[in-house]
């Protein structure tokens, strides 16, 4: 079934109440009358409201319409933050250079907009210490509170304890203090390699000013060629 609303003489009522181009009410008119209007006006007769008892229709340039609701529909599409939840596994006694390393990971996914559901993973007797998962967590929220928060508290399930993470800025913020880090970096990359040519540049202008050093004479260089040795 088309979407695509009804115009011009594809609107088989026998009147309709018209609506102007500026959105201004014309009343209730026979439909050869409306077609007659938009003709004239060089515009569409438009039906915006079928189900109305008479049909709406508006006069509008219906090309004009479509391509500026297609801009907009592009651009929501474009602005739309998708929820990414990523998964970030830890056991109770992880030792500090795996814990490191796992935050980095939380702290870089939090910077991009996404949630980090935190995963505590107990095994044997470490079931019987859920305290160590629970520690656990709240040591990983606090160090990581400059870029998230506890969106959800952390909970058992079965044999694991869980915890999600939010990021304090949303998707589209986050790519755009990304991209904005990115030209930075950039920007200080290229003027560092500015300022190393100049550097060199420099270098050699002052070793072409200095003057050449002649080398002196020895014993072989005052000896008659045509001398035999």
């Amino acid at each position: 079934m088309s979407t695509e609303p009804r115009i011009n003489d594809r609107i088989r009522v026998p009147e309709v109440r018209l609506v102007g181009p500026a959105g201004e009410q014309v009343g209730v008119v026979r439909i050869d009358d409306a077609l007659r209007l938009a003709r004239e006006s060089e515009l569409d007769l438009v039906e915006v409201a079928p189900m109305a008892r008479p049909p709406v229709a508006k006069l509008m340039d219906y090309g004009k319409f479509k391509y500026e609701n297609a801009q907009k529909a592009r651009e929501s599409r474009k602005n739309q933050t998708n929820t990414v939840i990523k998964e970030m596994k830890l056991r109770p006694k992880i030792d500090s250079h795996d814990y490191a390393t796992k935050k980095g990971h939380v702290v870089r996914f939090l910077k991009a907009g996404d949630k980090v559901k935190i995963t505590i993973m107990f095994r044997g007797r470490e079931q019987s210490k859920p305290e160590l998962g629970f520690n656990l967590l709240k040591q990983l929220a606090d160090d990581v509170e400059e870029f998230g928060f506890i969106e959800s508290t952390p909970k058992q399930d079965g044999r694991n304890m869980l915890m999600v993470l939010g990021p304090h800025k949303r998707k589209t913020e986050a790519r755009g203090d990304l991209a904005a880090d990115r030209d930075a970096r950039m920007s200080a990359r290229k003027t560092d390699l500015e300022l190393e040519e100049a550097d060199r540049a420099a270098q050699r202008a002052e070793h072409q000013l200095q003057p050449k050093k002649q080398k002196k004479k020895g014993p072989a260089d005052n000896m008659d060629p045509d001398i035999d040795l």
